[in-house]
């Protein structure tokens, strides 16, 4: 239970490098159980969820090395489990990803209902439709998802909605099925090419990845490949709000900027201004008012749920007022809350939310709920005027990493109390 201490009024200089991202190498490293042959990912970022799947690999059977920093060897041989146990399972939703792989190497898995951050259901009964499309027996078992299948078979699968990890898996598990497996309806977003990226250099016959269809053809088996993680769109994203609500101006080494044109379009109407020095950097210039500007969170490429909460403390600090509407997760404004007892004007409707501002925000006890209000909660802080104690950090600790101490090389005023 570690908290950060923040001091806010300090403006933002300096240079940031961008790690992998997380929602990139989860799935990634899931895929390696499709192999007998040995899968090396590079530029994994070193946050909570990489440990627990690294643990979860390892506890069904994976050999893992670390041949260097940031760079896991993941040899799925000796496999010997086909179960992913609750203790691992309910700390993270991305470990459902296992499910697939499993089914489609071996022709059985069980794996526990996954858990998470609280910001909505995300049921993964999409996932588990799908599997039965390509011939899988799913079932319910005591809290455990079962699947068994002799050998997938190829099917057309239609997702009512855009799933993410849902097209993750069925990308996965339709490599090995006999035939043609044809996904409509598949999430676009960077970290789906980046795992059909992989799957290919696999031997894996995928097009159509980063499109609303994605179309496999299955083989008899993958090798292994070598392979480095895109950066972490959100963390760039983060930064870039840091930076504009201290006024700041920082360096992004290390982005891809064009997995950011819609969280950079947004920012730059609310006053900011960002320039691109080259393919994988990024300049923030937070010297100006900040203007209020209404968004929409949908999916890729459109502006990210994993961004609205960072987005909301930025509007604090905006003249005049935002309307942020939230379509992907039901529960995602749990940290307006805890904002306001930082002082801000916020007013919640539903799926709607209401910044009014500038407000001048004071330090205070604050308490993170999710990954993601974890980080806005620290974004908040940084502008606010005293001391912020920010409790349960270890939210944050799943998927940034280390970012008290980036914050600190460029001039944030923060600690971390180890309890």
């Amino acid at each position: 239970m570690d908290r950060f201490r923040i001091v806010g009024g300090r403006q933002l200089e300096g240079r940031v490098q961008i790690s992998g991202a997380k929602n990139s190498a989860l799935p990634c490293m899931a895929a390696a159980l499709l192999s007998r042959e040995p899968v090396t990912l590079h530029n994994l970022p070193y946050v909570r969820d990489i440990i627990t799947q690294r643990r979860l690999l390892e506890d069904i059977g994976c050999t893992i090395l670390m041949p260097e920093l940031r760079t896991l060897k993941i040899d799925a041989s000796s496999v010997d489990r086909f179960e992913a146990p609750y203790e691992l399972v309910k700390t993270m939703r991305a470990s459902v990803l296992v499910l697939g792989p499993l089914v489609a190497r071996f022709g059985q898995a069980r794996v526990s209902m996954p858990g998470g951050c609280a910001i909505g259901e995300r049921p993964i009964d999409l996932h588990l439709a799908a599997l039965e499309k390509l011939g899988a027996q799913v079932y319910l078992d005591g809290g455990d998802v079962v699947a068994r299948a002799s050998r997938l078979r190829g099917a057309e699968v239609y997702f009512d909605r855009v799933t993410v990890t849902g097209t993750e898996n069925l990308m996965m598990a339709a490599c090995l099925a006999e035939g043609v497996t044809t996904i409509y309806n598949a999430a676009c977003e960077p970290e789906v090419r980046d795992l059909a990226e992989l799957l290919s250099k696999m031997g894996a016959h995928i097009t159509g990845a980063g499109t609303s269809t994605i179309r496999v053809e299955g083989v008899d088996r993958l090798r292994g490949a070598e392979h480095t993680i895109i950066p972490d769109r959100i963390e760039a994203g983060t930064f870039l709000a840091a930076a504009g609500i201290t006024g700041g101006s920082l360096e992004l080494s290390n982005c891809c900027p064009e997995h950011l044109t819609a969280i950079i379009d947004k920012l730059s109407e609310t006053g900011l201004k960002i320039e691109q020095p080259s393919s994988c950097c990024l300049r923030v210039y937070g010297d100006g008012r900040l203007k209020a500007s209404d968004v929409t969170t949908l999916p890729y490429p459109a502006f990210p749920t994993d961004m609205q909460a960072q987005y909301m403390a930025l509007m604090t600090q905006a003249d005049g007022a935002s309307i942020i509407t939230e379509t992907i997760f039901e529960n995602r404004f749990i940290h307006a809350s805890e904002m306001r007892r930082l002082g801000a004007n916020i007013t919640i409707n539903g799926r709607q939310a209401v910044v009014r501002g500038p407000t001048r925000l004071m330090g205070a006890q604050v308490q993170a709920t999710d990954l993601r209000a974890s980080a806005s909660l620290v974004i908040a802080a940084l502008a606010a005027q005293g001391e912020t104690t920010i409790n349960r950090v270890y939210h944050i600790d799943r998927g940034y990493e280390r970012i008290e101490e980036k914050l600190r090389t460029v001039g944030a005023e923060i600690e971390r109390i180890r309890q």
